[in-house]
Formats: C-alpha cells, structure tokens, sequence
C-alpha cells in the first residue's frame, strides 16, 4: 500500500508540473487564433476607420501568425456591441471598441448589461476634442459674437447634436451653462447628418468633435476647441479655457477587453500597443484620417473613464436627456 501510494504521489506531482507547464506554453503562445475585435457601430465611421487601422498594425506586435478581425455589431448607439464584448469569455480573444462618454451614458438613460466595471481598460488611442463650429458663411465669427446673439434671443440658437446622451450633447450643455446662455440643441442620426445640417445653415451652430471638421474647412467655421490645449492641426483655433470658459469634453475612442482579463495575456496585449503607439506608420495613418492620438494606458484609462461615468451621471441626474 505505500508503494501504491508513493507511486500515486509521484504520478500527482508529475501531472501538476506538466499540468503548469501546459499553462506556460499556452501563455507564451497567446494568440494562436484569431482575435475578434468588436465595433458597436456601422462600417466607414471614426471608430470603425479607428478599429481598422488598429488592427492592421496591431497584428505585427502579437506575433508572426496573428490575426486581428474587426466585426461590426451596430445598434442601440453601440450598445450592443459594448454589451457583446462585455459578456465575452476574458481570454484575450474578444477585445472590443470603446467610445467615451457614451459608452457609459448609455448606462443612465436605459437597461445595461454593462458598467464601467464590466471591461478590462487595455487603452485609448484617440482623444477628439469637440468644437464649437458654424456655417463657413454665418454671420457669428467669434465665440463673443455667438454668445451676444444667444442672449439676444434665448433658446433660439440651434446647435446641432450628432444625438442625445454623448459628447457633442455634453459639450452643449456644458458650454451653455459656463456662457450663461440657452442654447436650442437639434439631434440628429449621426455626425455626418449633423455636419450637413450645419454646413447647409438648416441650424445655427454644432459642437462636433474636431474630427469631423476635417476635410470640410471651407463649408465650417471652427470658433474654440474643448480641449486642455491647442490643437497642432489647429493651432490658430483657440481653445475654449483661454476665453474664458472652462469646458473640458470630447470623444475618446480606445480597446477594452472583458473583464477580468489574465495577467499574461493582458501584459501581452499591453507590450504591443505600447509598441503600436510609437510605431511612425500607424501614426501617419491616424492623422491622415482626422484622428488626433493621445495614448492613454491601462490604469490612466480606467481613471479616465471612472470621470468620464461621474461626468455622465452628473448631467443626467441635472437635465436628463430621455
């Protein structure tokens, strides 16, 4: 009986070294299928171009066989592709796009599956600043005169809103409350509509993140940008803190991953984009698409998005958008 139960000790450790063994070599082999990345909206706009070229240049950090997919999961403003990823399995294999504040203000005006504590916070790339911004050819060349027109005729002013409950509306009521003013906010089904809306005078001013604005200066005036400090690929656009205004708001686009994400494998995704956000052609292509990077890892991230969920709650427990 004890050399039976010798053996079976010896046999138990034996399994449990191959056993952390096998553990070890999947790590190191992280990934060895492709990795999904989910975007909670349609094909063709920012965070989908941003989702992209991402992934394209991601795969060269991950390894020589990696494979970054980028899938589509639009509706309910993103909701469900945040839900998705949210809900996926935390083993590297589902990362997921996410758009602040929105993402989190979805949380407030309806049911979520989610909260701020349902991601892994991996890091955001692009740090879009909204603006505020009037047809090329308006009469309101300045952030005073817009402002002296606003009190002259109270809650007249049209500000067209990409929707309700996300940046362009935060920064709306944002900026009319450190003016003094009232503004008339119009949603629309998007950016590009509010953009056209703006552009072709149907309303009187936006707050659109600059992104937007690019490639479109000469049917825009872009008055202040919402931003710590100028922007390099605006720098004559004064930002709304030098005139007196001290509104902070924007869009900021980034990777999550599920909850709960390992520790190897979220190191291993952290190193690549580290990587990736020195890498020179990734950053050309950024820029060439309009997308300011600002790099924010891990923890930063998170913080960033906790005050992000207060600034969302804040506004709607004030003026609720639903």
């Amino acid at each position: 009986m004890k050399k039976i139960a010798r053996i079976l000790s010896i046999t138990t450790v034996t399994l449990s070294c191959f056993g952390g063994l096998s553990g070890a070599v999947a790590a190191s082999e992280y990934p060895s299928k492709p990795i999904n990345m989910i975007v909670g909206y349609s094909a063709g706009g920012g965070t989908d171009v941003m989702a992209r070229t991402i992934a394209s240049h991601l795969e060269t950090y991950l390894g020589e066989d990696a494979s970054v997919v980028v899938r589509n999961s639009p509706g309910a403003g993103g909701q469900i592709g945040f839900t998705k990823v949210a809900a996926a399995d935390p083993d590297g294999y589902t990362l997921g796009t996410m758009n602040l504040p929105a993402a989190l203000a979805l949380t407030y005006d309806r049911e979520a599956d989610y909260d701020a504590k349902s991601f892994t916070w991996l890091a955001s790339f692009v740090s879009d600043p909204n603006t505020l911004v009037v047809p090329a050819n308006s009469e309101i060349t300045s952030v005073e005169t817009l402002i002296s027109t606003a009190r002259e005729n109270p809650g007249m002013l049209t500000v067209g809103l990409s929707g309700l409950g996300g940046n362009d509306h935060f920064a709306a009521i944002q900026f009319a409350q450190a003016a003094n003013i009232e503004l008339n906010p119009v949603p629309f089904s998007g950016a590009a509509m509010a953009r056209t809306s703006i552009m072709g005078g149907h309303v009187a001013m936006g707050t659109m993140a600059f992104s937007q604005t690019v490639g479109f200066e000469e049917d825009l005036r872009v008055l202040a940008v919402f931003a710590d400090e100028r922007l390099a690929q605006a720098p004559d656009v004064p930002t709304a803190k030098e005139l007196g205004f001290d509104v902070e708001m924007g869009s900021f686009r980034g990777l999550v991953a599920p909850a709960d994400l390992p520790d190897d494998i979220r190191e291993t995704l952290m190193s690549a984009l580290l990587k990736l956000a020195e890498d020179a052609d990734f950053l050309a292509a950024m820029k060439k698409q309009g997308s300011p990077v600002q790099f924010t890892p891990s923890a930063d991230y998170e913080a960033l998005a906790k005050a992000q969920d207060e600034a969302a709650k804040h506004i709607w427990e004030e003026t609720p958008w639903k």
